[in-house]
């Protein structure tokens, strides 16, 4: 089980790191070439690696947890993965960019890169335990709740 959750994190890491491809990308040509406002492209930016990151884990990362799932279920899962990732995501990126670009004068590009690397671990562990978590501990999670609210 270790192992299985070493090769997780391994796969986890390796989107992200492309995704942060994917929205430093973003984030440039909507600067430079757009001409956009830098919190503005923050925002785009970020939202574009989410859902690049939310495929890539569905089909990838948490694969063993997906066979199967109805369309229905995968878009309770993206809702879980923007509530949970997504809010980690925004909320760290653009305090972080404001304080590291307004406050301290640094450069665009490596504050989103630094504030990126902040949230990594957070969103792992909302998307093991509360996004991806198997259909089944989910349902015996709230299978739970309504009996201890009956009693």
């Amino acid at each position: 089980m270790a192992l299985k959750g070493l090769y997780r994190f391994v796969r986890y890491c390796m989107i992200g790191v492309i995704g942060i491809g994917v929205k430093v990308g973003i984030l440039t040509a909507l600067i430079e070439c757009a001409h956009l406002n830098y919190m503005a492209a923050t925002v785009i930016a970020v939202e574009m690696a989410i859902l690049h990151s939310f495929f890539w884990h569905l089909v990838w990362t948490w694969r063993d947890r997906s066979p199967g799932i109805s369309f229905c279920a995968i878009g309770s899962r993206l809702l879980r993965f923007h509530a949970a990732n997504g809010a980690v995501g925004f909320t760290s990126n653009l305090i972080l960019m404001r304080f590291l670009v307004e406050t301290l004068g640094l450069h665009y590009l490596p504050s989103n890169v630094a504030a990126t690397a902040v949230a990594g671990l957070a969103n792992f562990l909302l998307s093991e335990f509360f996004v991806f978590a198997p259909i089944q501990d989910r349902v015996s999670l709230r299978t739970a709740k309504q009996l201890n609210a009956d009693a």
